[in-house]
């Protein structure tokens, strides 16, 4: 089983580009979307016909938004994590298969002055609690844009960066949170060293030059390490400043 995640940063701008030929390409199982920035009725269903479609728009108009695209039919889909401070933003979606769990996150950001870092602190903390509640049914997988660096290795200039939204210890400790509750980091099980990313900022020439953040994951309970066989990051594809992100599950 074949599982992508991708922040296209505006799901209708993404459509203009190469959306609809990397779906062709990729034809994954499970294709996770964050930053979609629309409601379902503002694209039309152009993908192919076996995958079905599943939505958290927020609610403020052009903002945040995760969707999945799955060929195979969940047992249920649940919007948020059952938390009012948090489910306006449309940041969270959680599919119910078989035998795991698939939760599609768009994190918070704590913004460049660091004016959301409290509540992005609160968000880390709750939406843990939502991952532990569904792993007392049955394995987790969760995947998207974490909005974290979590080690130096994941980012091009860790030490100019210490102190800088997406790099600070608190948005760290938040990510070691989920390892140390047992979620493992599936592209760290394959790959240990550093150079990989998922993010480039769009000025300037950083994405040509490789000077980028891993912010876009996969984790998974360990329960499912087994079953892992791959975990990827795809930089040569475009269309937004992320990449795609992506794993491989065996039977």
């Amino acid at each position: 089983m074949k599982l992508i995640s991708w922040n296209v940063n505006g799901l209708r701008a993404v459509l203009r580009k190469n959306f609809l030929d990397y779906l062709a390409a990729e034809s994954p199982d499970i294709l996770c979307l964050q930053e979609t920035k629309c409601t379902p009725g503002d694209v039309e269903p152009v993908w192919p016909a076996h995958y079905s479609a599943h939505w958290n728009s927020a609610v403020k108009k052009g903002y945040s938004g995760t969707a999945i695209l799955t060929k195979h039919a969940p047992l249920k889909v649940t919007q948020g994590i059952g938390h009012d401070a948090h489910d306006n933003e449309g940041r969270v979606l959680t599919a119910e298969f078989g035998d795991f769990f698939l939760v599609n996150v768009y994190v918070p950001n704590s913004k460049r002055e660091l004016t959301r870092l409290a509540y992005r602190q609160q968000w880390d903390q709750d939406f843990l609690r939502h991952l532990r509640k569904l792993e007392k049914k049955k394995p987790v997988v969760f995947c998207g844009d974490l909005n974290v660096a979590h080690t130096e290795i994941d980012l091009a200039n860790p030490k100019a960066n210490v102190k800088n939204h997406g790099f600070t210890p608190e948005e760290r400790a938040g990510f070691s949170a989920f390892v140390e509750a047992g979620f493992v980091d599936t592209f760290r099980e394959f790959e240990k060293g550093g150079g990989h990313y998922t993010w480039w900022s769009p000025m300037g020439t950083a994405r040509a030059r490789n000077i980028g953040w891993r912010l876009d994951y996969f984790l998974a309970s360990t329960a499912l390490r087994p079953r892992l066989t791959r975990a990827f990051i795809q930089p040569h594809v475009k269309g937004s400043d992320h990449c795609p992100v992506g794993i491989e599950l065996g039977k």
